[in-house]
């Protein structure tokens, strides 16, 4: 059965569809007879309001994107519960677009949230993203006049809007902690070259050692993703080194925790023989064994603030405004005990 729509309900009550349409949105100075009615009417014969054409009249959609490279890590999904606290009571809803990293998914799905008329677009950039240097998907989104923030990872652009952790500083937390254990030779399992968030814990971790004296060690710096099988690799070849590390800072938990199974595997006593340490703070890292220290971002406060900043931009949308916020040390039991 086909949709009905205002102008069947007027046919039925011989009245023009301005009047229905009163009806239908409670105009006050509607007979009140006649609003009940029509309203009885429409919900028993399943009308539907056309959400287009009322957004096209009110300029607003209700609607939001928000693109990620992943949703399977808490990361991602705290930010998203965070932005629904904020959005969802204000009766926006949220189209979430998983890109899996892949420059031309986010290409597409951006360009597909336009021409749906989203009224913000929230953002993870990708991986491939960053690696082919790729925005010009972005900036149609901000020719337009459309808010556009990014969450967690960005652009570099200072006149963009985002929300994100500071990840210099927390790795450079996470090595200090390792030098202040006792550690000497402190490897590195680092991002995907080019990605903001993954060069910003590159260079603090860099910089700590700068700081401390210790010298620089290429051999000691080898390159994951943010996947657990990635680390696997790369861990085995620090130990294959005559000299190997007696630490271990992985990009993010997940990457440490694919450092762990080789480290078992080759019978090291974690943290007696190597300490290891991560970033993220995810909810298994409290329960992996041993307990993986960890640098703790705040997730679901990243999604607040973004949402905050959207609301904000609807009004002042020409100021640009980046928010850092802090990260915190987590000490457990993969690096309590270093020597």
């Amino acid at each position: 059965m086909p949709n009905i729509t205002i102008k069947d309900i007027a046919r039925k009550f011989k009245c023009s569809p301005s009047t229905v349409s009163r009806a239908l949105n409670n105009y006050e100075h509607t007979n009140i007879e006649t609003r009940n009615t029509i309203q009885e009417y429409a919900q028993k014969m399943g009308y539907q309001r056309n959400s287009v054409s009322l957004s096209l009249l009110q300029k607003n959609t209700k609607t939001l994107g928000i693109v990620l490279p992943n949703i399977s890590q808490f990361h991602e999904s705290a930010m998203v519960e965070g932005l629904q606290s904020v959005l969802q009571p204000l009766g926006y809803l949220l189209n979430i677009c998983v890109t899996n990293e892949s420059y031309q998914l986010e290409k597409e799905y951006v360009e597909r949230l336009m021409s749906n008329r989203v009224d913000g677009v929230f953002i993870s950039i990708a991986q491939e993203t960053y690696s082919e240097v790729r925005y010009e998907h972005l900036q149609t989104v901000m020719n337009r006049n459309v808010p556009l923030i990014f969450i967690d990872r960005q652009n570099g652009d200072k006149k963009t809007n985002c929300v994100s952790t500071d990840d210099y500083l927390g790795a450079y937390m996470a090595t200090e902690h390792l030098i202040n254990v006792g550690c000497k030779r402190i490897a590195h399992l680092r991002g995907p070259l080019g990605v903001n968030l993954a060069e910003q814990r590159f260079n603090g971790y860099r910089d700590c050692l700068y700081k401390y004296r210790f010298p620089i060690d290429e051999s000691l710096i080898l390159s994951a993703n943010f996947k657990i099988e990635s680390a696997i690799e790369p861990t085995k070849a620090l130990f294959d080194l005559p000299n190997p590390p007696d630490a271990i800072f992985g990009v993010n938990d997940q990457v440490c925790f694919g450092a762990f199974q080789v480290i078992k595997e080759k019978g090291l006593k974690i943290p007696d023989e190597i300490a290891v340490i991560g970033f993220d703070n995810t909810p298994i890292s409290e329960y992996f064994y041993p307990s993986l220290s960890t640098i703790a971002r705040k997730s679901k406060p990243i999604g607040e603030e973004a949402a905050q900043l959207f609301l904000r931009q609807i009004n002042e949308p020409s100021i640009a405004n980046h928010i850092i916020l802090p990260p915190e040390l987590i000490v457990r039991r993969s690096s309590a005990l270093a020597n």
